[in-house]
């Protein structure tokens, strides 16, 4: 069997990539061996459009492309010489490091292979267009992908993708590469809640071969008579770039808001979680959420490290910001 050609997925738990893109390597023991549909050459220009169908090169879900985003990446393991001598502290949040646009993709994930990934699934919330309501909307199984991590692939199946919204998103079409197409209920969806699903800042920072990425979305805003509380996602990655183990046990916030309060958070671990970084399984993904009383602030922050030859160390967070936006935010220029 070629397998520079024809991609095989057996469970998913256990796939790991090699670095030639004409070799992939499974681990471990096999499992219920299906073949999914033929790899394509990943772009090295360009974007990917509407309807790709997509394997996450990090996490190994099968996906399929919504639409994508520009993003401004925020590194702040590029040397920068204004940052050489600054502290970190809110007042270093990230915007002296020079931001590079980006392509990210909104990607709709399949669910069968929710249950062995390590990334929440559920993870895009919102608070709803209507001051007048108090729901919390979740969409489920959504995720924003660089486009690094996007490993293309054709497959003839109409029903190629098992989630509940890819039948009312997208629609077969023989003729068209790719073949699915936007139906007008993404694009009526797109624009309706274009504020609470835009990708406008990432911001990355390595530690110790720990790389952490992190990307806030505004969720809304909640008045009453008194106060107004301003909402954020925030939805971060953490990636092991070393040989050794190394397993999350704390977390440490510093939270400043611009009403001029700021709070620390201490906790065990992230989401209920410890999660350990290996070699076979390098990466971590998680959202929470935080709120103010004011329309913009700082997050900042560590987390306490554990490697498996017992030394620990504290993994910088890059410092972010948090701000709020109107619904009458111009839709970016994306392609559904």
């Amino acid at each position: 069997m070629d397998l520079s050609r024809n991609f095989i997925v057996y469970n998913l738990r256990y796939f790991l990539l090699s670095s030639t893109k004409k070799s992939y390597v499974q681990q471990t023991r096999y499992i219920r061996l299906a073949e999914v549909g033929k790899l394509e050459t990943p772009k090295l220009q360009g974007k990917y459009e509407t309807g790709q169908l997509i394997l996450h090169r990090v996490f190994g879900y099968r996906g399929v492309i919504l639409f994508p985003w520009l993003a401004r990446v925020y590194d702040r393991d590029i040397p920068n010489k204004k940052e050489e001598n600054s502290d970190r502290n809110f007042n270093s949040v990230g915007k002296e490091v020079k931001g590079r646009t980006h392509t990210f993709y909104q990607v709709l994930i399949d669910q069968r292979d929710c249950p062995y990934i390590r990334a929440q699934t559920e993870a895009v919330t919102f608070l709803g267009n209507h001051e007048s309501s108090r729901s919390l909307y979740a969409i489920p199984g959504l995720d924003y992908v660089a486009h690094e991590d996007i490993l293309p692939y054709t497959t003839n199946e109409k029903t190629a993708l098992q989630h509940e919204l890819f039948d009312k998103f997208l629609t077969y079409d023989s003729d068209r590469d790719p073949c699915f197409i936007a139906q007008e209920t993404l694009k009526a969806w797109q624009k309706k809640n274009h504020p609470w699903l835009e990708l406008s800042d990432v911001h990355k920072e390595t530690t110790e071969n720990i790389r952490i990425t992190v990307i806030p979305f505004y969720m809304g805003c909640r008045e009453n008579q008194t106060t107004s509380v301003y909402w954020w996602r925030y939805c971060i990655r953490l990636e092991n770039l070393g040989d050794l183990s190394v397993q999350l046990r704390e977390r440490h916030w510093r939270i400043f808001s611009l009403s001029g309060t700021l709070e620390t958070v201490r906790g065990r671990g992230v989401v209920g979680q410890e999660p350990v970084l290996s070699k076979t399984l390098p990466a971590f993904q998680y959202s929470s959420h935080v709120s103010l009383q004011a329309p913009s602030g700082h997050m900042w922050g560590t987390f306490r490290m554990e490697r498996e030859d017992g030394y620990a160390f504290d993994c910088r967070i890059p410092p972010f910001s948090l701000e709020s936006k109107t619904e009458e935010t111009p839709i970016p220029d994306v392609e559904p």
